[in-house]
């Protein structure tokens, strides 16, 4: 089968691999329809290298048709329509019986001590072949899937994978009060919606972004927009547009590689220029984050606020404003999305043909997957407009 494969930063390809087959009674193999370029992949494409394997099979966003499943998958059946949670739980452990699915204890990466192992995404969690594919293997299949209706297309439900879940984890994590305000860093997928499921729930919504075709997006969406490339002080330009207090709520959607950084970035760079051996252990135990938008999001709360980190981070030893979150008396969540916890929320907005989050106003490429190398590259670049990519097998 042909699938897009891991070569070096900013080099991915697709290329003829091993079709997969069925190896554990609860794995299932579905004909992958949908997938899509998540921001996380761009750590890969860039700075996560050290971690990954040359020839690994990318992507975490995939949905499908079921082709064949185990004898314990009981819940699906060939024929049937998925999507595939970029989380892979089993949904009978201790931590799932809390609803905890992207810290599975039957999943759990031990060797390198993080949670619950993802599709197409590194060792660190568990180097499990991604969905940017034209077939993907399931583990954990007596669970995971998400069956979906026949009939409308593709786009209404490949964000359940991540996409959707990510966003409404994070407006629900930013506790914001009823009527209550939030700012959104970052108008990328996850933040675009975050910003509309916030909105959809009653609240103010101001989103910051630097780019003007996201900016663009979020105000067809009726998204009030602070232009970060014409704004000096965003964090002030908040306080001034809420009485001086600044928003009940923020949520930090950009993550480890924050423009406004140049020291972090330059120790990226050179993290990337290391040998994996040296660069690795370098990444997982030092300040290697690019931390603009969080420092901007503890200066934007306001006091007695909550931060709502669903942007990646990957460094161990990064700087913290200790004092300036204890005086405000900040309450900050974040993690992996629990994707299956949300679900039940999500599927009704998604089935309605109102389209009320607008899912089908996100993706503004479509390329089939033989471009995925050209799809990385305008994401990555932020070029011809690319907000959210889907590739189509």
């Amino acid at each position: 089968m042909k699938a897009v494969t891991w070569h070096g930063k900013r080099d991915v390809r697709v290329e003829e691999v091993s079709d997969p087959s069925i190896k554990e009674p609860t794995d299932a193999i579905i004909k992958v329809t949908t997938t899509a370029i998540c921001g996380s992949d761009l750590h890969l494409y860039e700075i996560l290298g050290p971690f990954i394997g040359e020839g690994d099979v990318l992507g975490h966003e995939p949905m499908g048709i079921v082709e064949a499943v185990g004898a314990d998958v009981r819940q699906i059946k060939p024929g049937d329509r998925v999507v595939i949670p970029f989380t892979i739980s089993c949904g009978h452990c201790h931590m799932c019986g809390m609803q905890l699915y992207a810290q599975c204890e039957t999943t759990q990466v031990r060797d390198h001590g993080t949670g619950a192992a993802l599709f197409g995404y590194t060792k660190l969690y568990g180097e499990v072949p991604g969905g940017q594919a034209e077939y993907l293997r399931v583990p954990q299949a007596q669970f995971g899937p998400i069956k979906v209706p026949e009939g409308p297309p593709d786009e209404r439900f490949v964000y359940l994978s991540d996409v959707l879940p990510t966003s409404w984890q994070a407006v629900a994590y930013a506790d914001i009060p009823d009527g209550g305000s939030v700012t959104v860093f970052g108008l990328g997928p996850i933040g675009q919606m975050s910003a509309r499921i916030a909105k959809h729930l009653g609240h103010r919504v101001i989103g910051v972004d630097g780019v003007q075709e996201r900016l663009a997006m979020a105000r067809r969406h009726g998204i009030e927009v602070l232009d970060a490339s014409m704004t000096s002080n965003v964090a002030e330009a908040v306080r001034e547009l809420t009485g001086g207090r600044g928003t009940d709520s923020v949520i930090d959607a950009v993550g480890m590689e924050a423009h406004g950084s140049p020291v972090a970035k330059f120790t990226q760079t050179l993290a990337g220029l290391l040998p994996d051996a040296i660069a690795a252990p370098l990444m997982s135990n030092a300040g290697v984050d690019r931390l603009a938008a969080l420092y901007q999001s503890i200066d934007t709360v306001r006091r007695g606020g909550t931060i709502s980190v669903s942007g990646v981070y990957g460094g161990m030893a990064d700087p913290m404003p200790m004092l300036r979150m204890f005086d405000k008396g900040i309450t900050l969540r974040m993690g992996q999305a629990h994707v299956k916890r949300w679900i039940d929320d999500l599927m009704p907005l998604v089935t309605d043909d109102a389209d009320p989050l607008g899912v089908m106003d996100l993706a503004t490429h479509r390329l089939p997957l033989d471009q995925a190398p050209h799809g990385y590259e305008i994401f990555q670049k932020k070029r011809d407009g690319a907000v959210k990519v889907l590739l189509n097998p």
